[in-house]
């Protein structure tokens, strides 16, 4: 599972994809969930990564 942080809050996806100007969001259904143009990305954090340690990453 993946977070993508944006200026106005946060998405969870399980998957994502490249493309030449931002990303397209997945759900656990393989369902198209979303596009974040990369201007509005600030990260794309793994869950795991997201959720081990308890000091603030943002």
């Amino acid at each position: 599972m993946y977070r993508a942080i944006l200026p106005e809050g946060q998405i969870l996806c399980e998957r994502y994809e490249h493309t030449d100007t931002g990303l397209e969001l997945f759900n656990e259904d393989d369902q198209f969930i979303g596009f974040v143009p990369y201007t509005n990305l600030h990260a794309l954090l793994d869950e795991d990564v997201y959720s081990s340690d308890e000091r603030s990453i943002m």
